[in-house]
């Protein structure tokens, strides 16, 4: 089936690739639809993704491993296999605590504000 992804596929690839990256990070976008995009993250054990920008909606999903995410206001949370979270709108950083590979879902940009008009009270509006 076209557009089907295999995480644990990928998962195994790009951890693989990790491993042989001199600063123990790959990650590759596989789906990206307006403003939504997946990508999948491996990290190895004490590799970091530095303090960044969030984007306007982001969830942060364990496929494997161990990560700390922190945020300057001072929220952190470890997330293990099979955990998922909310990213914080603000500047964070994640640190892989073991050999970790992470679905990033993110929304890069908020939709235009939804206009609705009431036909009833418009009876010109087909």
């Amino acid at each position: 089936m076209d557009g089907m992804e295999d995480l644990t596929r990928l998962a195994e690839e790009y951890l693989a690739l990790a491993r042989q990256a001199e600063h123990g990070r790959s990650a590759h976008l596989f789906l990206h639809d307006g403003p939504l995009r997946q990508s999948v993250i491996a990290l190895t054990a004490g590799s970091e993704l530095e303090e960044h920008n969030a984007p306007p909606a982001a969830s942060l999903q364990v496929l494997r491993g161990l990560v700390r995410v922190e945020a300057r206001e001072g929220w952190e949370a470890e997330l293990e296999a099979g955990q998922l979270a909310g990213i914080p709108q603000s500047r964070h950083s994640v640190r892989a605590l073991q050999d970790s590979v992470l679905l990033l879902t993110s929304v890069t940009a908020t939709p235009e504000p939804l206009q609705v008009t009431d036909a009833r009270r418009h009876p010109n509006i087909a």
